[in-house]
């Protein structure tokens, strides 16, 4: 059993080389510097953590909160919740938030396209609100639905205490750099969010109020997307960016920066050092093709197909034969004990157990050339780190003799 489960986790895994993979450009990866912010994290869109200073100090993240109210938007709106077109309501509550805003006036009604246009592109904390007691009935019970996705996301640093970042009465939104970037990571996955964090500048209520987007980098950095910045005077200046270049989608998060400046050139600096150091590489579909099989068996060749429909017509789980069935005669006999020896065999040499691992035993292809693989970044010998199996950061510690031509590609 336990064979069967490390040959399909290795099938997944080539299964997304094939789909697409992120490879490290260098052997080792030099030390990016001194930055000016006190906590910094870049991560590969997928989840892959590629660079990391002081990541895990819980801060104070001011609005760059707003991801995860982003994030809960998309993923009601792909629900099928509300639509772009949804009307929401601007309560007493929402109304009285202060900090950046679009003034919304109590028993105002935008749609939740331009809720979400003023809280990317101009951190409208009142249109935060709303949104939040739209989606949740209240702000409070929205929060518990933050805080229950961060944890779902593997935020163990963050506790949310409002959907815009402002400090409460006697409490404070806390998180760290690392789980802002996977809040960030998980954002990307509904690219529609794209369409609004990459606005420079925008316009709401029939075009009278103008938006201009508080993320400068917009402007300055080749490549960026979003997402969103933040600052309060107790936090200091934060940005979780979002950068894409040949394929290759980057978010670098900093935190507490002292001035608008340093976090400028702390999140570019981040986001140069991905570019230089990773890129997305998409292997040809014919990389990978089937290896020969010299001591295992297909299914075909001993008559697997009608073995299965055999157990399919009398149901696949059940156990012994279906009823009226003759027992096996003894040339099956003879064949089922020589797999079993072959099988025996297989335990007794490695060798021979690794050629026919992963190959074509079930009508399937073998990989075992790009086995095993090591999650960049964390160094504790993970098979998969990260969102999916289909987008990891990977490499191979041990290409010997790859029968994978795309192993050939990879620089290690």
């Amino acid at each position: 059993m336990r064979r069967k489960g490390w040959t399909v986790v290795k099938k997944l895994v080539c299964a997304a080389a094939m789909l697409g993979l992120l490879l490290m450009n260098a052997a080792a990866l030099p030390e990016l510097g001194a930055l000016h912010a006190k906590s910094a994290a870049l991560y590969a869109a997928n989840g892959q953590e590629l660079y990391v200073s002081n990541a895990d100090e819980k801060l104070q993240p001011a609005s760059v909160t707003k991801i995860m109210t982003m994030l809960l938007a998309m993923e009601a709106l792909e629900r099928g919740e509300v639509t772009l077109d949804t009307m929401i309501t601007g309560s007493e509550h929402a109304c009285s938030m202060g900090g950046t805003q679009i003034w919304l006036e109590p028993g105002e009604q935008l749609t939740l396209d331009e809720m979400l246009k003023a809280i990317a592109v101009g951190s409208a904390n009142d249109c935060a609100v709303a949104v939040a007691e739209h989606l949740a009935g209240t702000e409070a019970a929205f929060v518990e639905r933050m805080n229950a996705r961060a944890r779902e996301l593997g935020c163990t640093g963050t506790t949310f205490i409002n959907a815009n970042g402002l400090d409460g009465e006697s409490e404070r939104t806390l998180t760290t750099a690392r789980d802002l970037a996977l809040i960030s990571c998980e954002l990307l996955r509904h690219p529609k969010i794209l369409d609004y964090t990459g606005i420079w500048m925008d316009s709401i209520r029939g075009g009278k109020f103008a938006l201009a987007n508080t993320n400068k980098m917009l402007r300055s950095y080749k490549g960026l997307t979003g997402l969103k910045t933040g600052y309060i005077r107790e936090a200091g200046f934060c940005i979780s960016a979002s950068a894409e270049r040949e394929g290759l989608s980057l978010v670098a998060v900093v935190m507490a920066a002292p001035t608008k400046e340093d976090r400028m050139a702390d999140a570019a600096a981040l986001l140069n050092y991905g570019f230089a150091n990773f890129t997305a590489w998409t292997p040809p579909e014919e990389s990978c093709a089937a290896v020969p099989v010299t001591r295992g068996h297909s299914r075909a060749a001993h008559g697997g197909r009608q073995r299965l429909r055999a157990r399919k017509e009398r149901g696949i789980h059940g156990r012994g034969r279906a009823k009226g069935t003759r027992k096996p005669d003894r040339a099956r006999r003879g064949r089922t004990a020589g797999r079993r020896a072959d099988r025996q065999n297989r335990r007794r040499n490695p060798a021979d157990r690794a050629a026919v691992r992963g190959g074509e035993r079930g009508g399937g292809h073998g990989f075992r050339s790009v086995w095993p693989f090591r999650a960049l970044g964390h160094g504790n010998g993970s098979v998969i780190h990260g969102a999916a199996f289909s987008d990891c950061v990977l490499f191979d510690e041990r290409f010997a003799n790859p029968a994978c031509d795309f192993g050939k590609s990879m620089v290690h």
